[in-house]
Protein backbone atom coordinates (compact mmCIF):
# COMPACT_ATOMS: atom_id res chain seq x y z
CA UNK A 1 0.00 0.00 0.00
CA UNK A 2 2.87 2.43 0.46
CA UNK A 3 4.19 1.76 -2.89
CA UNK A 4 1.31 2.85 -4.31
CA UNK A 5 0.76 5.63 -2.56
CA UNK A 6 4.18 6.87 -3.14
CA UNK A 7 3.34 5.80 -6.96
CA UNK A 8 0.40 7.95 -7.07
CA UNK A 9 2.36 10.87 -5.42
CA UNK A 10 5.06 10.98 -8.03
CA UNK A 11 2.50 10.96 -10.64
CA UNK A 12 0.82 13.79 -9.03
CA UNK A 13 4.04 15.65 -9.48
CA UNK A 14 3.78 16.11 -13.36
CA UNK A 15 1.45 19.00 -15.11
CA UNK A 16 -1.06 17.94 -13.92
CA UNK A 17 -1.20 18.04 -10.01
CA UNK A 18 -3.82 16.24 -8.65
CA UNK A 19 -4.85 17.39 -5.15
CA UNK A 20 -6.98 13.93 -4.44
CA UNK A 21 -3.46 11.89 -4.63
CA UNK A 22 -1.64 14.82 -2.38
CA UNK A 23 -4.09 14.40 0.36
CA UNK A 24 -3.44 11.00 0.33
CA UNK A 25 0.02 10.95 0.84
CA UNK A 26 -0.72 13.82 4.05
CA UNK A 27 -2.61 11.42 5.60
CA UNK A 28 -0.14 8.56 5.28
CA UNK A 29 2.57 10.57 6.93
CA UNK A 30 0.24 11.56 9.58
CA UNK A 31 -0.77 7.91 10.39
CA UNK A 32 2.65 6.70 10.45
CA UNK A 33 3.90 9.62 12.74
CA UNK A 34 1.11 8.41 14.73
CA UNK A 35 2.03 4.46 15.09
CA UNK A 36 5.11 5.77 16.00
CA UNK A 37 4.24 7.84 18.84
CA UNK A 38 1.54 5.30 20.09
CA UNK A 39 4.30 2.65 20.15
CA UNK A 40 6.87 4.20 22.10
CA UNK A 41 5.43 5.08 25.27
CA UNK A 42 4.94 2.42 28.35
CA UNK A 43 3.64 2.37 31.95
CA UNK A 44 5.75 1.34 34.74
CA UNK A 45 3.83 0.61 37.68
CA UNK A 46 5.02 -1.26 40.57
CA UNK A 47 8.28 -2.00 39.07
CA UNK A 48 6.67 -3.80 36.23
CA UNK A 49 6.06 -3.13 32.74
CA UNK A 50 2.15 -3.22 31.47
CA UNK A 51 1.08 -2.35 27.67
CA UNK A 52 -2.06 -2.02 28.80
CA UNK A 53 -4.51 -1.79 25.56
CA UNK A 54 -1.66 -0.80 22.97
CA UNK A 55 -2.03 -3.59 20.69
CA UNK A 56 -5.51 -2.71 20.93
CA UNK A 57 -5.24 0.95 19.56
CA UNK A 58 -2.53 -0.10 17.51
CA UNK A 59 -5.30 -2.79 15.83
CA UNK A 60 -7.80 0.10 15.80
CA UNK A 61 -5.58 2.76 13.97
CA UNK A 62 -3.97 0.20 11.31
CA UNK A 63 -7.72 -0.08 10.73
CA UNK A 64 -8.98 3.15 10.27
CA UNK A 65 -5.79 4.14 8.13
CA UNK A 66 -6.95 1.04 6.02
CA UNK A 67 -10.43 2.36 5.37
CA UNK A 68 -8.68 5.83 4.43
CA UNK A 69 -6.21 4.65 2.31
CA UNK A 70 -9.00 2.77 0.68
CA UNK A 71 -11.36 5.58 0.08
CA UNK A 72 -8.28 7.59 -1.67
CA UNK A 73 -7.02 5.31 -3.55
CA UNK A 74 -10.68 4.79 -5.30
CA UNK A 75 -10.97 8.77 -5.64
CA UNK A 76 -7.11 8.76 -6.95
CA UNK A 77 -7.98 5.68 -9.23
CA UNK A 78 -10.99 7.15 -11.06
CA UNK A 79 -8.98 10.17 -11.62
CA UNK A 80 -6.62 9.61 -13.18
CA UNK A 81 -8.91 7.26 -15.13
CA UNK A 82 -11.00 10.69 -16.42
CA UNK A 83 -7.81 12.09 -16.59
CA UNK A 84 -6.42 9.36 -18.84
CA UNK A 85 -9.49 9.65 -21.32
CA UNK A 86 -9.36 13.51 -21.72
CA UNK A 87 -6.81 12.89 -24.26
CA UNK A 88 -4.02 16.09 -25.57
CA UNK A 89 -6.64 18.69 -25.50
CA UNK A 90 -7.15 18.83 -21.55
CA UNK A 91 -3.49 18.53 -20.95
CA UNK A 92 -2.82 21.29 -23.00
CA UNK A 93 -5.90 22.99 -21.31
CA UNK A 94 -4.60 22.19 -17.72
CA UNK A 95 -1.20 23.27 -18.73
CA UNK A 96 -2.66 26.74 -18.75
CA UNK A 97 -5.09 26.56 -15.94
CA UNK A 98 -2.10 24.94 -13.47
CA UNK A 99 0.01 28.41 -13.49
CA UNK A 100 -2.85 30.55 -12.92
CA UNK A 101 -4.56 27.98 -10.13
CA UNK A 102 -2.22 25.24 -9.00
CA UNK A 103 -3.98 23.89 -5.81
CA UNK A 104 -7.63 23.54 -7.77
CA UNK A 105 -8.80 20.81 -9.79
CA UNK A 106 -8.92 21.50 -13.62
CA UNK A 107 -12.23 21.39 -15.23
CA UNK A 108 -12.98 18.99 -17.89
CA UNK A 109 -12.87 19.48 -21.49
CA UNK A 110 -16.72 19.19 -21.71
CA UNK A 111 -17.25 21.81 -19.06
CA UNK A 112 -14.27 24.55 -20.99
CA UNK A 113 -16.13 23.71 -24.42
CA UNK A 114 -19.63 24.64 -22.58
CA UNK A 115 -18.38 28.10 -21.00
CA UNK A 116 -16.57 28.94 -24.28
CA UNK A 117 -19.43 28.21 -26.62
CA UNK A 118 -22.07 30.06 -23.97
CA UNK A 119 -19.65 33.04 -24.28
CA UNK A 120 -19.59 33.06 -27.75
CA UNK A 121 -23.61 33.00 -28.06
CA UNK A 122 -23.39 36.38 -25.52
CA UNK A 123 -21.07 38.51 -27.64
CA UNK A 124 -22.27 37.68 -31.25
CA UNK A 125 -25.47 39.40 -32.27
CA UNK A 126 -27.13 37.82 -35.72
CA UNK A 127 -25.95 39.71 -38.94
CA UNK A 128 -28.83 40.67 -41.03
CA UNK A 129 -27.94 40.32 -44.80
CA UNK A 130 -29.00 42.65 -47.06
CA UNK A 131 -31.18 41.49 -49.85
CA UNK A 132 -29.59 41.80 -53.31
CA UNK A 133 -32.82 43.54 -54.50
CA UNK A 134 -32.64 46.10 -51.93
CA UNK A 135 -32.49 49.91 -53.28
CA UNK A 136 -29.93 52.06 -51.85
CA UNK A 137 -29.74 55.39 -52.08
CA UNK A 138 -27.20 57.55 -54.43
CA UNK A 139 -25.01 58.51 -50.96
CA UNK A 140 -24.95 54.85 -50.12
CA UNK A 141 -24.19 54.02 -53.74
CA UNK A 142 -20.94 56.69 -54.02
CA UNK A 143 -19.52 55.17 -50.86
CA UNK A 144 -19.59 51.86 -52.41
CA UNK A 145 -15.50 51.39 -52.68
CA UNK A 146 -14.35 49.11 -55.76
CA UNK A 147 -11.12 47.39 -55.53
CA UNK A 148 -9.14 48.00 -58.04
CA UNK A 149 -8.15 45.50 -60.68
CA UNK A 150 -4.53 46.70 -60.94
CA UNK A 151 -2.20 44.11 -60.01
CA UNK A 152 -0.36 45.24 -56.23
CA UNK A 153 3.07 43.70 -57.36
CA UNK A 154 5.15 43.16 -60.96
CA UNK A 155 7.78 42.68 -62.32
CA UNK A 156 6.37 44.38 -65.80
CA UNK A 157 4.67 47.11 -67.10
CA UNK A 158 2.89 45.21 -69.32
CA UNK A 159 0.54 43.76 -67.04
CA UNK A 160 -0.50 47.09 -66.39
CA UNK A 161 -1.33 48.23 -70.05
CA UNK A 162 -4.95 47.29 -69.81
CA UNK A 163 -5.60 48.69 -66.69
CA UNK A 164 -3.99 52.09 -67.01
CA UNK A 165 -5.09 54.65 -69.17
CA UNK A 166 -1.42 56.21 -69.15
CA UNK A 167 0.43 52.89 -70.15
CA UNK A 168 -2.17 52.57 -72.99
CA UNK A 169 -2.16 55.62 -74.54
CA UNK A 170 1.55 55.38 -74.18
CA UNK A 171 1.70 52.31 -75.81
CA UNK A 172 0.02 54.30 -78.88
CA UNK A 173 2.40 57.08 -79.08
CA UNK A 174 5.31 54.30 -80.03
CA UNK A 175 6.82 54.35 -76.37
CA UNK A 176 9.27 51.85 -75.57
CA UNK A 177 7.68 50.15 -72.13
CA UNK A 178 10.49 47.38 -72.00
CA UNK A 179 12.83 49.77 -72.12
CA UNK A 180 11.65 51.94 -68.91
CA UNK A 181 10.83 49.42 -66.68
CA UNK A 182 14.64 48.22 -66.98
CA UNK A 183 15.41 51.96 -64.82
CA UNK A 184 14.56 51.88 -61.52
CA UNK A 185 11.71 53.82 -59.88
CA UNK A 186 9.97 54.46 -63.76
CA UNK A 187 7.35 52.29 -63.72
CA UNK A 188 6.30 53.21 -60.33
CA UNK A 189 6.16 57.01 -61.37
CA UNK A 190 4.70 56.30 -65.05
CA UNK A 191 1.76 54.46 -63.12
CA UNK A 192 0.90 57.19 -60.75
CA UNK A 193 0.73 59.94 -63.74
CA UNK A 194 -2.62 60.95 -65.09
CA UNK A 195 -2.64 61.07 -68.81
CA UNK A 196 -4.88 64.31 -69.33
CA UNK A 197 -3.18 66.16 -65.96
CA UNK A 198 0.43 65.00 -66.49
CA UNK A 199 0.95 63.49 -69.80
CA UNK A 200 -1.13 65.36 -72.61
CA UNK A 201 0.03 69.17 -71.21
CA UNK A 202 3.43 68.03 -71.75
CA UNK A 203 2.90 66.86 -75.27
CA UNK A 204 1.01 69.99 -75.47
CA UNK A 205 3.42 71.49 -75.05
CA UNK A 206 5.97 70.21 -77.55
CA UNK A 207 3.79 69.85 -80.56
CA UNK A 208 3.59 73.42 -79.67
CA UNK A 209 7.28 74.41 -80.07
CA UNK A 210 7.72 72.28 -83.31
CA UNK A 211 8.19 68.98 -82.32
CA UNK A 212 6.35 66.13 -84.72
CA UNK A 213 4.31 63.75 -83.07
CA UNK A 214 5.69 60.71 -84.92
CA UNK A 215 9.20 61.68 -82.00
CA UNK A 216 7.04 61.57 -79.14
CA UNK A 217 7.70 57.94 -78.58
CA UNK A 218 11.49 58.32 -78.85
CA UNK A 219 11.49 61.27 -76.81
CA UNK A 220 9.48 59.69 -74.02
CA UNK A 221 11.07 56.33 -74.05
CA UNK A 222 14.81 57.81 -73.47
CA UNK A 223 13.46 60.70 -70.88
CA UNK A 224 10.21 59.87 -69.10
CA UNK A 225 11.10 62.44 -66.40
CA UNK A 226 9.72 64.79 -69.21
CA UNK A 227 6.46 64.15 -68.19
CA UNK A 228 7.33 65.29 -64.52
CA UNK A 229 8.74 68.70 -65.35
CA UNK A 230 7.16 71.75 -64.88
CA UNK A 231 5.65 73.64 -67.75
CA UNK A 232 6.98 76.83 -66.78
CA UNK A 233 10.58 75.27 -66.32
CA UNK A 234 10.34 73.63 -70.01
CA UNK A 235 9.12 77.10 -71.25
CA UNK A 236 12.13 78.55 -69.78
CA UNK A 237 14.76 76.82 -71.79
CA UNK A 238 13.13 76.46 -74.51
CA UNK A 239 12.86 80.81 -74.74
CA UNK A 240 16.74 80.68 -73.53
CA UNK A 241 17.81 78.84 -76.45
CA UNK A 242 15.66 81.50 -79.08
CA UNK A 243 17.38 84.58 -76.87
CA UNK A 244 20.69 82.52 -78.04
CA UNK A 245 19.80 83.35 -81.48
CA UNK A 246 18.62 79.40 -82.42
CA UNK A 247 15.50 79.66 -84.50
CA UNK A 248 12.14 77.79 -83.48
CA UNK A 249 13.16 74.59 -86.42
CA UNK A 250 16.53 74.25 -85.13
CA UNK A 251 15.25 74.04 -80.99
CA UNK A 252 12.43 71.71 -82.44
CA UNK A 253 15.21 69.55 -84.13
CA UNK A 254 17.40 70.16 -80.80
CA UNK A 255 14.63 68.38 -78.43
CA UNK A 256 14.03 65.57 -80.69
CA UNK A 257 17.52 64.63 -81.48
CA UNK A 258 18.59 65.36 -77.72
CA UNK A 259 15.71 64.10 -75.58
CA UNK A 260 17.48 65.24 -72.30
CA UNK A 261 18.11 69.00 -73.51
CA UNK A 262 14.92 69.94 -71.12
CA UNK A 263 15.60 68.61 -68.19
CA UNK A 264 18.73 71.53 -67.48
CA UNK A 265 18.67 74.56 -65.76
CA UNK A 266 19.21 77.77 -67.68
CA UNK A 267 22.25 77.95 -66.15
CA UNK A 268 23.26 74.96 -67.44
CA UNK A 269 23.06 75.41 -70.87
CA UNK A 270 24.59 78.91 -70.65
CA UNK A 271 28.03 77.29 -69.13
CA UNK A 272 27.44 74.80 -71.53
CA UNK A 273 27.54 76.81 -74.61
CA UNK A 274 30.47 79.14 -73.13
CA UNK A 275 32.76 76.32 -72.15
CA UNK A 276 32.41 75.13 -76.15
CA UNK A 277 33.39 78.44 -77.09
CA UNK A 278 36.08 79.12 -74.99
CA UNK A 279 37.56 76.09 -75.58
CA UNK A 280 37.98 75.58 -78.73
CA UNK A 281 38.00 79.58 -79.61
CA UNK A 282 34.76 79.53 -81.97
CA UNK A 283 32.53 82.35 -82.55
CA UNK A 284 28.90 82.67 -80.97
CA UNK A 285 27.89 81.84 -84.74
CA UNK A 286 30.25 78.49 -85.12
CA UNK A 287 29.28 77.16 -81.32
CA UNK A 288 25.70 77.78 -82.40
CA UNK A 289 26.55 75.97 -85.45
CA UNK A 290 28.56 72.47 -83.89
CA UNK A 291 25.46 72.54 -80.57
CA UNK A 292 22.98 72.48 -83.17
CA UNK A 293 24.30 69.46 -85.15
CA UNK A 294 24.73 67.63 -82.34
CA UNK A 295 22.75 68.81 -79.50
CA UNK A 296 23.92 66.21 -77.02
CA UNK A 297 26.76 68.38 -76.25
CA UNK A 298 25.08 70.22 -73.79
CA UNK A 299 23.27 66.97 -72.16
CA UNK A 300 26.92 64.74 -71.79
CA UNK A 301 29.63 64.73 -69.67
CA UNK A 302 32.30 67.03 -70.20
CA UNK A 303 35.11 65.14 -68.97
CA UNK A 304 34.72 62.73 -72.45
CA UNK A 305 35.05 65.86 -74.35
CA UNK A 306 38.40 67.44 -72.15
CA UNK A 307 39.97 63.92 -72.69
CA UNK A 308 39.73 64.00 -76.55
CA UNK A 309 40.71 67.61 -76.83
CA UNK A 310 43.77 66.55 -74.72
CA UNK A 311 44.29 63.37 -76.85
CA UNK A 312 43.88 65.56 -79.89
CA UNK A 313 46.66 68.32 -79.22
CA UNK A 314 49.48 66.11 -77.09
CA UNK A 315 49.36 62.20 -78.13
CA UNK A 316 47.99 62.82 -82.09
CA UNK A 317 49.87 66.30 -82.60
CA UNK A 318 47.51 67.96 -83.75
CA UNK A 319 47.56 72.46 -83.38
CA UNK A 320 44.75 73.92 -82.20
CA UNK A 321 43.30 75.99 -85.46
CA UNK A 322 43.83 72.21 -87.10
CA UNK A 323 41.36 70.76 -83.99
CA UNK A 324 38.89 73.65 -84.35
CA UNK A 325 38.56 73.05 -87.82
CA UNK A 326 38.47 68.84 -87.23
CA UNK A 327 35.54 69.93 -85.07
CA UNK A 328 33.68 72.38 -86.50
CA UNK A 329 33.60 69.40 -89.53
CA UNK A 330 32.93 66.64 -87.52
CA UNK A 331 31.39 67.61 -84.48
CA UNK A 332 31.20 63.65 -83.33
CA UNK A 333 34.47 63.56 -82.34
CA UNK A 334 34.35 65.37 -78.90
CA UNK A 335 32.15 62.55 -77.84
CA UNK A 336 34.27 59.43 -79.73
CA UNK A 337 35.81 56.78 -78.22
CA UNK A 338 39.25 57.42 -77.35
CA UNK A 339 40.89 54.03 -78.10
CA UNK A 340 38.96 54.09 -81.88
CA UNK A 341 40.50 57.69 -82.35
CA UNK A 342 44.21 56.69 -81.43
CA UNK A 343 43.97 53.36 -83.47
CA UNK A 344 42.13 55.27 -86.81
CA UNK A 345 44.60 58.03 -86.43
CA UNK A 346 47.92 55.57 -86.21
CA UNK A 347 46.52 53.55 -88.86
CA UNK A 348 46.20 56.72 -91.48
CA UNK A 349 48.98 58.03 -89.95
CA UNK A 350 51.69 55.44 -89.54
CA UNK A 351 50.93 52.99 -92.31
CA UNK A 352 48.88 55.16 -94.73
CA UNK A 353 51.34 57.44 -94.29
CA UNK A 354 49.22 60.69 -94.88
CA UNK A 355 50.53 63.63 -92.99
CA UNK A 356 48.57 65.78 -90.42
CA UNK A 357 47.42 68.82 -92.80
CA UNK A 358 46.08 66.69 -95.33
CA UNK A 359 43.84 64.37 -92.02
CA UNK A 360 42.97 67.85 -91.13
CA UNK A 361 41.49 68.85 -94.67
CA UNK A 362 39.32 65.08 -94.80
CA UNK A 363 38.56 64.99 -91.15
CA UNK A 364 35.70 62.61 -91.51
CA UNK A 365 38.33 59.79 -92.12
CA UNK A 366 38.32 59.76 -88.25
CA UNK A 367 35.23 58.91 -87.93
CA UNK A 368 35.38 55.73 -90.17
CA UNK A 369 35.25 52.09 -89.63
CA UNK A 370 38.36 50.66 -89.28
CA UNK A 371 38.06 47.90 -90.64
CA UNK A 372 36.51 49.03 -93.60
CA UNK A 373 39.64 51.66 -94.17
CA UNK A 374 41.94 48.88 -93.42
CA UNK A 375 40.69 46.34 -95.74
CA UNK A 376 40.49 49.26 -98.98
CA UNK A 377 43.80 50.50 -98.41
CA UNK A 378 45.41 46.97 -98.52
CA UNK A 379 43.40 46.23 -101.30
CA UNK A 380 44.60 49.51 -103.27
CA UNK A 381 48.26 48.55 -101.84
CA UNK A 382 48.04 44.95 -103.49
CA UNK A 383 47.06 46.66 -106.68
CA UNK A 384 49.31 49.25 -106.83
CA UNK A 385 46.85 52.10 -106.55
CA UNK A 386 47.27 53.31 -102.93
CA UNK A 387 48.44 56.87 -103.71
CA UNK A 388 47.13 59.62 -101.17
CA UNK A 389 49.42 62.57 -102.06
CA UNK A 390 47.73 65.32 -103.73
CA UNK A 391 51.38 66.08 -106.09
CA UNK A 392 51.37 62.86 -107.89
CA UNK A 393 49.12 60.94 -110.09
CA UNK A 394 46.50 58.83 -109.40
CA UNK A 395 45.85 60.92 -106.50
CA UNK A 396 42.56 59.45 -104.07
CA UNK A 397 41.18 61.13 -101.61
CA UNK A 398 40.60 60.40 -98.38
CA UNK A 399 36.97 61.23 -97.64
CA UNK A 400 36.10 59.55 -101.49
CA UNK A 401 38.05 56.27 -99.67
CA UNK A 402 35.98 55.78 -96.98
CA UNK A 403 32.57 57.36 -98.15
CA UNK A 404 31.84 55.36 -101.97
CA UNK A 405 30.22 52.37 -101.67
CA UNK A 406 31.84 48.90 -102.20
CA UNK A 407 30.62 48.59 -106.26
CA UNK A 408 32.14 52.23 -106.83
CA UNK A 409 34.75 51.73 -104.72
CA UNK A 410 35.97 48.79 -106.81
CA UNK A 411 34.86 50.64 -110.52
CA UNK A 412 36.15 54.25 -109.87
CA UNK A 413 39.03 53.96 -107.54
CA UNK A 414 40.25 50.28 -107.69
CA UNK A 415 39.25 49.73 -111.14
CA UNK A 416 38.81 46.31 -110.23
CA UNK A 417 35.24 43.83 -110.14
CA UNK A 418 33.34 43.26 -106.92
CA UNK A 419 34.08 39.64 -106.83
CA UNK A 420 37.84 40.72 -106.80
CA UNK A 421 37.68 42.83 -103.84
CA UNK A 422 35.53 39.93 -102.20
CA UNK A 423 38.05 37.61 -102.89
CA UNK A 424 40.66 39.58 -101.47
CA UNK A 425 38.67 40.06 -98.01
CA UNK A 426 38.46 36.44 -97.77
CA UNK A 427 42.12 36.34 -97.36
CA UNK A 428 43.08 38.66 -94.69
Amino acid sequence: MASTCAQLCLRGTGPLYSKTVSSTWQYYTRVQQRIKVTRAPTKVISGSSIRGNHTTATTLTRLRWKQQICFYSDSAAKYLTTEAKEGTNTQELSRTNVGAHKTSLLPTRDAALTTENNHISLDLDPVAQPSALEEISDEEAISISVPSAIPPVSTTLRDYVDKSETLSKLVQLGVNLWKLEQRPNVGSMLLRLNFNTDVAPRLLFLKDIGVEDSRFGYIISHNPFILTESLENLQARVNYLKSKNFSSETVASMVSRAPYLLNFSVKRLDNRLGFYQQQLNLSANNTRNIVARLPRLLCGSLEPVKENLKVCEIELGFKRNEIQHIVLAVPKLLTANKRKLTEIFDFIHNTMKVPHHLITKFPQVLNSKHLRLRERHLFLEYLGKAQYDPTLPNYITLDRLVSLPDETFCTELALATLEDFYLFQKTL
